[in-house]
């Protein structure tokens, strides 16, 4: 049987389209230098970059914990659980991330307040705490909620394809080493499972950086919501916008070489 042939970014072809992109990329670096306008426009941006690397850091941390769990869940023993994560991943993978958005901050937040509150009455009432309010729960949080909510789901069948395509023969050695559940897990099922998971793990999170411009509408003061408030008052959106997606190419172009990095050197750490 003839060798199959590797796909080209396996041949050691010249990534010409990383040398365009670094060349648009320094041009577009000397015109902020020397223009005032984008210059300025650069600065007010970058001043949301903090809040943007926040809320995708936390954001994504906390739904990679419930994404595990639902993924466990999912390869349970128990009928009733498997049952549970799939009604969930379903759910919430057929909600728009930013419908769920304003759900979580406009309809769950309320709630929140609301079920705290009744759980509390009796303290509240003896005047030793005072009632929660929905202010208190701060925009920004909310908006980390609604993404941790939202890529769980698509984390948790990432998880789920990973574990699942272990051979089963090793899991069956494992047990009959004596192996508990937790030690096949750890020693055995993930340490292989990462493999698989890693690369749309990763996408998933550099699609987490790009859908936390979405926390804007809320008034979050991230990157796009700082560059809407500039552009709304000097009527100057051509540099604005221009800007935020220079900048949002930046974040999601080095981390995407960044996380292709990582997965050569752990092919190369295998090979050995």
């Amino acid at each position: 049987m003839a060798p199959v042939k590797s796909d080209t970014s396996e041949k050691g072809d010249y990534p010409w389209w990383l040398v365009a992109l670094l060349v648009i990329a320094l041009a577009l670096a000397a015109v902020i230098a020397a223009n005032d306008i984008f210059a300025q426009v650069f600065a007010v941006v970058l001043k949301g970059l903090g809040v943007t690397v926040f809320v995708t850091l936390v954001g994504f941390a906390l739904a990679t914990v419930l994404g595990l769990a639902v993924a466990l869940m999912a390869l349970s023993e128990h009928a009733a659980l498997r049952q549970i994560a799939r009604f969930y991943t379903e759910v919430i993978r057929g909600v728009p991330i930013l419908v769920l958005l304003f759900y979580i901050a406009f309809v769950g937040a309320p709630a929140l307040v609301t079920a705290v509150n009744f759980l509390a009455a009796p303290l509240i009432k003896a005047g030793a705490i005072e009632p929660l309010v929905v202010r208190d729960i701060s925009l920004m949080w909310r908006a980390i909620i609604a993404l941790m909510i939202g890529y769980s789901a698509f984390i948790a069948e990432v998880f789920r394809a990973g574990i699942q395509s272990v051979d089963k023969g090793q899991v069956e050695a494992a047990k009959a080493l004596g192996l508990t559940r937790y030690q096949r897990f750890r020693l055995v099922v993930f340490p292989q499972a990462i493999r698989v998971i890693l690369p749309p793990l990763g996408n998933d999170f550099v699609a987490m950086v790009k859908d936390s411009s979405l926390v804007s509408v809320l008034g979050v003061a991230d990157i796009t919501q700082m560059g809407k408030v500039y552009a709304s008052g000097s009527f100057r959106f051509f540099e604005t916008y221009s800007i935020v997606a220079y900048v949002y190419l930046i974040l999601t172009i080095g981390l995407s070489l960044a996380l292709r990095g990582f997965e050569r050197r752990l092919r190369r750490a295998e090979a050995r």
